[in-house]
C-alpha cells in the first residue's frame, strides 16, 4: 500500500508538480540543441567584421600573456602615443638616440577597443586552447581539401550563442514581470525567431553581450520602481539596485564605449520613478558608473592622452574633413580640423536621416517594431510597463543620436553587422513591448472563436520566423572571401618574422589570421608611408587584398589622385604605364617564384602565386 501511494506521489508530481517543468525545460533544450545544430550547418558564416577579428586578435594577445596589446596598428594611435611620449618625456624630443615614443618595437598598446569582451574571449582561448593553424584535411573545417571554416571563430560563436540563450532567458523574466508570463514566453520564441540576432551570434561581435548587460539594467529598473511605490519601500534595496545599475551601465560602457551615454535616461529614469529617495537614486548610480568606468579611462590617458583612446574621435570621422576611415589612417592628422563644429551637425543630420528611413523600421525584424511604435500609443494597464516605456523610448531617442554621430568607416565596410549598429540593443525591448501591445489588440478583438487566438500568434510567428527560416533553407557560404582567405594571410604571414611590420588595407585580418603585427595602410602611399616607414618602424611587407587590386579603374585608380593605394596597385599590374619601365611586373630569373617591381618604393619583390587573393610586396625573397 505504501508502495502504491509512494508511485501514485511520483506520477502525481510528474503530471502537475515539479516533472512538468523538468519536462517543459528537458523540450527547450531539445528545441534549442537543433536549432543550433541546424543553423551552424546551414547558415554559419566566419568573421567579416573588422571588429571581431579585432577583438579576436587582442584576445590571443591577453591568453598568451602578452597584456592589453594589439597587432592590429592604427597610425592614429602611433600619433596619439607619440604625441603623449612627447608631453611626459619633453626632453627626450630632440634627442640623437633612437627612442620608441610609438611603443611599436614592442607591443603596441590596445586604444581602440574597451576591455570587457575581448577579456572573455582571453579568458575563454585561457581555458580552451584553439587550434591556431587552418585546418585543410578534416570535414566540416574544410571540404574537398578546401578552407571552409576557422576554429578559433567557430567556438567563439558557440559562446556568443550561449550568451544568445542568456537574451532568451533574460527576455522570459522580463516580458513575464512586466506583463504576464505568457507574453514572457512569447516574447521569448518571438525572439528565438531573429534572424539578426542569429547573425550576431557568428558575427564575433560583443552585441549579445551588450543585450544581456542591458536586459539585467532594466531588470534593475524594474526591481527599483516596483519598490518605490511601495507603501513602506525598502530605502536599502532601492540603493542596492541604483548602484547595480550604475555598474552594469558601466560595464557596457567597458564593452563598447557608446553604451555608456545611456546612463543619460537611467539617472532621468530614476529621478523621475525612484520613490522619496529619487534624486538620491540617480546620483548613486552615476557614481558606480563613474566608479567602475574611471580606472580604465585612466589608463588610455596615461598612454594617449585621450581617456577613450582612438574610439573616442570617432565623431570627427566620416564629416567632410575626414571622409571614411582617412582620419585613423593618418599619422599626422590636422588635429585643428577636428575642432570645426559645422562638420558634425552635417554629419548628424545626414545619418539621423538614414536610421529614420530606414535603420529604425527594421527593429526586431519589421513587424514586432511597427506593434512597438503603435504601443507607445497605447494604454497599459500595468503601472511597470508603462514607465519602464519611457526608459525605452529615451534609450532610443539617445542611441539613435549617438549611432548618427558615431559612425566611422566601419559602417561602410559592413553597413549592418557591426558595434555601431547601435538601435539592435533594443531589440528585446522591443519585443517585449511590441508582444504587449499584440495581446492587447488581440483581447479586444471580437473574435468569432477561442481558436482564433492561437491562430493569430501563429501568424505573427511566421511573420517574424520567416527570415530566419529562408536563411537556413538557403543556406550562406561559410566562406568570407571576398576580401578574406585565411590560408593566404597565415601563409604570407609565415614569411614574416614575430618582430616585423607589415601593412596593409585589412590588417585587422592580418594580425587575426596571421599573428603578425600589421599596421593599416596610411591615407596615402607616398609623404605618409615613408614618414612611417623612415621615422617609426621600416615596413617589411605589404599585402593588398582583392579589395584594393579590384578597384574601379577609372574612379579609384586612374582619378583617384596620386599616393592613392588603388592607383599604385594599378600601376604596379599595369606595365603600360608610363611611370615604370618596360621591365615591371616581368619574372626574375635569378629568384625562381618572384617577380620584380623596380621602383623607388622599397618593397619590389612579389611571389607570383599570391596574386589571387590580393597583391604581396616584401623588400627581399622569403619564400
Amino acid at each position: 500500500m505504501l508502495i502504491r501511494e509512494q508511485l501514485q506521489t511520483v506520477i502525481h508530481k510528474m503530471e502537475v508538480g515539479f516533472g512538468v517543468r523538468i519536462i517543459r525545460w528537458l523540450f527547450i533544450f531539445a528545441v534549442l540543441s537543433a536549432m543550433l545544430v541546424l543553423y551552424d550547418t546551414r547558415a554559419y558564416h566566419n568573421f567579416n567584421s573588422p571588429e571581431a577579428m579585432d577583438a579576436a586578435q587582442l584576445a590571443r594577445n591577453i591568453s598568451e600573456g602578452r597584456g592589453y596589446t594589439t597587432e592590429f596598428i592604427r597610425p592614429f594611435s602611433l600619433y596619439l602615443v607619440q604625441k603623449r611620449y612627447g608631453t611626459t618625456h619633453p626632453a627626450e624630443m630632440f634627442s640623437t638616440n633612437i627612442t620608441d615614443m610609438a611603443q611599436v618595437y614592442t607591443a603596441h598598446p590596445d586604444l581602440a577597443n574597451a576591455p570587457l569582451y575581448p577579456v572573455m574571449l582571453g579568458g575563454l582561448m585561457k581555458v580552451w586552447t584553439p587550434q591556431w593553424k587552418i585546418e585543410k584535411r578534416k570535414p566540416f573545417w574544410s571540404e574537398g581539401g578546401a578552407f571552409l571554416r576557422y576554429k578559433p571563430e567557430f567556438c567563439i560563436a558557440l559562446f556568443n550563442q550561449s550568451l544568445l540563450f542568456g537574451v532568451l532567458v533574460l527576455t522570459f523574466q522580463v516580458g513575464r514581470k512586466l506583463f504576464d508570463e505568457t507574453t514572457g514566453w512569447f516574447a521569448a520564441a518571438l525572439t528565438l525567431g531573429s534572424d539578426v540576432l542569429w547573425k550576431f551570434s557568428v558575427s564575433g561581435l560583443p552585441t549579445l553581450l551588450l543585450m544581456m548587460i542591458l536586459l539585467g539594467l532594466t531588470w534593475c529598473l524594474i526591481k527599483v520602481e516596483e519598490n518605490g511605490r511601495a507603501e513602506r519601500p525598502d530605502i536599502r534595496r532601492l540603493f542596492c539596485f541604483a548602484v547595480l545599475a550604475g555598474l552594469l551601465t558601466g560595464l557596457g560602457m567597458l564593452t563598447r564605449y557608446s553604451f555608456g551615454w545611456l546612463i543619460v535616461p537611467v539617472a532621468v529614469f530614476l529621478s523621475m520613478f525612484g520613490g522619496i529617495r529619487r534624486l538620491g537614486l540617480a546620483v548613486t548610480a552615476v557614481l558606480g558608473f563613474a566608479t567602475i568606468v574611471s580606472p580604465w579611462a585612466l589608463r588610455n590617458f596615461f598612454i594617449s592622452g585621450a581617456p577613450f583612446g582612438t574610439a573616442g574621435y570617432a565623431v570627427v570621422e566620416g564629416t567632410s574633413g575626414f571622409p571614411g576611415s582617412t582620419f585613423t589612417q593618418s599619422l599626422s592628422p590636422d588635429m585643428l580640423a577636428a575642432f570645426w563644429l559645422r562638420p558634425y551637425g552635417h554629419k548628424l543630420l545626414e545619418n539621423v536621416d538614414k536610421i529614420l528611413r530606414g535603420d529604425i523600421f527594421h527593429l526586431a525584424g519589421g513587424w514586432l517594431g511597427i506593434l512597438f511604435f503603435a504601443g507607445l500609443l497605447a494604454g497599459l494597464g500595468n503601472t511597470g510597463a508603462r514607465r519602464l516605456r519611457y526608459f525605452t523610448l529615451m534609450s532610443l531617442l539617445v542611441l539613435i543620436v549617438i549611432q548618427a554621430l558615431g559612425q566611422t568607416g566601419l559602417s561602410t565596410i559592413l553597413p549592418e553587422f557591426n558595434t555601431e549598429n547601435l538601435l539592435v540593443l533594443l531589440t528585446p525591448l522591443v519585443v517585449i513591448f511590441g508582444t504587449g501591445f499584440f495581446f492587447t489588440l488581440v483581447d479586444r478583438m471580437n473574435l468569432p472563436s477561442v481558436l482564433m487566438r492561437p491562430v493569430t500568434m501563429l501568424v505573427l510567428t511566421i511573420l517574424t520566423w520567416w527570415t530566419l527560416v529562408s536563411t537556413i533553407i538557403l543556406r550562406v557560404p561559410a566562406t568570407a572571401y571576398p576580401p578574406y582567405y585565411p590560408p593566404d594571410m597565415q601563409r604570407i604571414a609565415g614569411w614574416m618574422r614575430p618582430d616585423e611590420l607589415m601593412m596593409s588595407d585589412i590588417p585587422w585580418a592580418v594580425a587575426w589570421y596571421g599573428d603578425r603585427q600589421c599596421t593599416w595602410t596610411t591615407i596615402n602611399s607616398q609623404y605618409e608611408f615613408f614618414q612611417l616607414n623612415d621615422r617609426v618602424k621600416p615596413v617589411h611587407g605589404l599585402y593588398l587584398s582583392v579589395k584594393i587590386v579590384d578597384s574601379k579603374i577609372l574612379s579609384e585608380c586612374v582619378n583617384g589622385g596620386v599616393g592613392n593605394w588603388s592607383r599604385f596597385a594599378f600601376e604596379l599590374l599595369t606595365p603600360q604605364q608610363k611611370n615604370f619601365s618596360d621591365s615591371i611586373g616581368k619574372v626574375n630569373l635569378d629568384r625562381p617564384n618572384t617577380t620584380t617591381y623596380p621602383t623607388d618604393f622599397p618593397l619590389h619583390y612579389a611571389p607570383l602565386d599570391t596574386i589571387s587573393s590580393g597583391l604581396y610586396l616584401t623588400d627581399r625573397q622569403r619564400w
